[in-house]
């Protein structure tokens, strides 16, 4: 058996609590890497500098004892993070990359944050992302957009873009997204790291500014599965705040991490490989595949028969949820307003027309229409139809398996501008992702190797409803025998 992955996290806790360094000076040498990278990559919207070295000294003091016992609650003490400009931070802006709220502050935290910081987490800035989370490039934040740190002509991936680049180029260890149909898994394959997108309501939504609410999920980014394991075992479970979140057990994820595979079944789903994949990725995720049969893993072929209509059902219910979502952005309660409206009516219209950028503006006019009397029956009735009809497909494949392996993207990261003409190959970049978000089961990226061009590649590991443990131990067993140590040319390490 491969030796045991030794985490970021793992190792800066043992370097602070031991006295070889202090909190102060890891997250000092985070700030600094943001500071000096960020003209390249644009990953981040706001860097609190004062905040987080000051939350950094308030970290040591709880931290003087070389001997402490890491207990959940201190889990992350002294570890820097990223976090999305979606997610509350109380006091640092939460723009969702829009100029329509550009200079909002929440006074809150999202429950997510409150769970990091009593872990002992420091947030350094949020990052920069797709306006309101809708994209796939990070090409339509009203900020510009982020650039991949393996090719700084090519996009990290959306719409956690710049989380995953923050990740990638080693500013952080781990940082949050979201994921509503690929958020978090696609940037991440991208980028060549770790993404998980968990169980629909093993985390809470409070605090994340909604884009679909019944799609929407955070997120979670690192360079190894353990460390994504680490953090979302700190941040899952039941929240009184949201109605969405399950009364359902967090199992102890570090244990799953075994390395023994012997006794799971992976679902090869074959008619997923077929037009529209890139060779390279094919080849890379086929190797991964005989990895697994090489550990040990069975591998049996599954159908997932509805996939194919994934796009379409997805911007049909995206949209829709969007649409409704988005009307409270009005230009009266926060955020932006128009100038010299003359009246009301005109002061909403003014408002969305600067404050929306075009991306949203469509998807918004998408989800009305849908919505709208004549075609609700025609296309939002159908689409949830057709969701349903895809859980049941999930159900029936997991009947013979534990986890079900894709690519995680249908080609490498592409060239900025490449796609920004073309919202339907744009939309397809999220082919092999949106299943997770319709069906709501947890899904997983693991970078599994370089294309021809030496940009990362990455294959999606999806299981059952509240089995994070089962996918952490599979990719836990391939990171030991095939570790993706390959770093971009631009990386603070």
């Amino acid at each position: 058996m491969a030796s045991e992955i030794k985490s970021e996290i793992e190792l800066l806790r043992t370097r602070i609590s031991s006295g070889a360094t202090t909190a102060r000076a890891v997250v000092e040498s985070s700030v600094n890497a943001a500071q000096k990278l960020n003209g390249m990559l644009n990953a981040f919207l706001e860097i609190d500098r004062l905040g987080a070295l000051k939350r950094g000294d308030e970290v040591q003091k709880g931290n003087r004892s070389p001997n402490a016992v890491t207990t959940p609650a201190s889990s992350l003490a002294g570890v820097p993070m990223a976090i999305k400009d979606n997610l509350c931070v109380r006091g640092m802006q939460t723009s969702c990359g829009s100029r329509i709220l550009s200079d909002y502050h929440p006074p809150y935290n999202a429950t997510v944050i409150e769970r990091l910081l009593e872990a002992g987490a420091i947030i350094i800035g949020k990052t920069n992302c797709d306006e309101f989370a809708m994209g796939s490039s990070n090409e339509n934040s009203a900020f510009g957009p982020v650039k991949n740190p393996w090719d700084l002509r090519r996009v990290p991936g959306g719409s956690s873009g710049g989380s995953a680049a923050a990740v990638a180029a080693g500013i952080v260890p781990v940082a949050l997204g979201s994921d509503t149909g690929g958020s978090v898994r696609q940037p991440a394959s991208l980028c060549g790291i770790f993404g998980l997108k968990p169980t629909y309501g093993r985390n809470s939504r409070y605090g994340l500014v909604a884009f679909a609410s019944s799609l929407d999920q955070v997120g979670v980014f690192g360079r190894s599965v353990r460390d994504v394991a680490t953090v979302l075992e700190v941040i899952a479970g039941r929240d009184p705040q949201d109605a969405t979140t399950a009364n359902v057990p967090v199992p102890d994820y570090s244990a799953a991490l075994t390395g023994d595979i012997k006794s799971l079944r992976i679902g090869f789903p074959r008619a997923l490989f077929g037009e529209g994949l890139d060779g390279d990725v094919r080849t890379a995720v086929e190797n991964a595949i005989d990895t697994y049969r090489d550990l040990g893993a069975e591998i049996v072929d599954v159908e997932l028969p509805r996939a194919e209509y994934c796009i379409a059902v997805y911007y049909i219910i995206a949209t829709a949820e969007a649409s409704s979502n988005l009307a409270r952005y009005d230009g009266v309660r926060y955020g932006f307003r128009a100038e010299d409206a003359p009246e009301l009516r005109s002061m909403y219209r003014r408002t969305r027309d600067e404050g929306f950028g075009p991306e949203v503006k469509r998807r918004i006019m998408l989800g009305t229409y849908v919505l709208s009397a004549g075609y609700y029956d025609a296309y939002y009735r159908k689409a949830q139809q057709a969701r349903a009809l895809l859980r049941e497909d999930f159900r029936k494949a997991f009947e013979s398996c534990d986890a079900i392996i894709t690519p995680t993207a249908p080609t490498p990261a592409f060239l900025l501008g490449e796609k920004v003409d073309d919202p339907l190959a744009m939309y397809l970049n999220d082919v092999y992702t949106v299943t997770a978000n319709l069906a709501g089961v947890p899904g997983l990226s693991v970078p599994c190797g370089l294309s021809a061009d030496r940009l990362p590649i990455g294959f999606q590991l999806l299981g059952p409803y509240w089995s994070e443990s089962e996918l952490f131990k599979l990719a836990d067993a391939y990171e030991r025998t095939q570790s993706f140590i390959a770093r971009p040319p631009i990386y603070a390490g």
